[in-house]
């Protein structure tokens, strides 16, 4: 009984502890464009109050990343600057979010130029066929 006990214990402790799974970026869109070819729709999602609906969410488990918010697609991140890229292993679109340590430097720039990071955090862009949805938005 002894010996059933302490083999018990021995490949209880060999077992790896559970993954926890880390949020590492969550952000909420203001504004989603839609493009089909020639098409091209703008719209805003703060005056319709729908942003909630489209959140997007990161997680990382282990050394694994994935889009939460998008079928938990997993996704290879590629720092470059001021950016971090998150591609989706599937060819299915991407995240760019400012690294938060950058984010002042970022905004000033933007706001200078009258660029998308003056005002934004995030892109969030899918291909979905030959048509695409782009997600502009802010951290949370």
């Amino acid at each position: 009984m002894k010996k059933a006990l302490l083999t018990l214990l021995v490949l209880a402790a060999a077992i790896p502890s559970f993954a926890k799974e880390v949020i590492i970026f969550t952000g909420v869109p203001e504004i989603k464009i839609s493009e089909a070819g020639t098409n091209r729709v703008p719209e805003n999602l703060l005056a319709k109050d729908k942003a909630i609906k489209f959140k997007c969410t990161i997680t990382k488990i282990d050394d694994k990343y994935y889009w939460t918010s998008r079928e938990n697609v997993e996704l290879v991140p590629i720092t470059s600057g001021a950016f971090i890229t998150y591609w989706a292993v599937t060819g299915s679109g991407y995240v760019r979010v400012v690294r938060p340590e950058m984010k002042e430097e970022v905004r000033k720039i933007g706001a200078m130029a009258d660029d998308p990071e003056g005002r934004y955090d995030y892109v969030e862009h899918l291909l979905l066929g030959l048509k695409s949805v782009t997600y502009y938005g802010k951290a949370k």
